[in-house]
C-alpha cells in the first residue's frame, strides 16, 4: 500500500507486526484503552487509515507474498 506524504510522493506502507503489537500492547495496557482502540492507534502510527485497514494489508501480502 502507498500513501503520499508531505511532498507529494508516495511511499509503500509495510505493516511491522512487531511494531504494531508493542504499540497496541502498551497503549492498552499501560495507557488504559480498549484492545480494540489500541489496535487503531497503533495502526495509525503506522500510516494505516485503521486496524481494519492494517489487518486487511497484512493478510493480503500474506496470501500474495507482496505488497500492494
Amino acid at each position: 500500500m502507498t500513501v503520499g506524504d508531505r511532498s507529494g510522493a508516495s511511499r509503500l506502507i509495510v505493516p511491522d507486526i512487531a511494531l504494531f503489537e508493542e504499540r497496541a500492547a502498551i497503549a492498552e495496557y499501560d495507557g488504559g484503552l480498549s484492545r480494540e482502540r489500541a489496535e487503531e492507534l497503533a495502526a495509525r502510527e503506522q500510516g494505516f487509515a485503521s486496524a481494519e485497514h492494517y489487518w486487511q494489508v497484512l493478510a493480503d501480502y500474506v496470501v500474495r507474498k507482496r505488497l500492494g
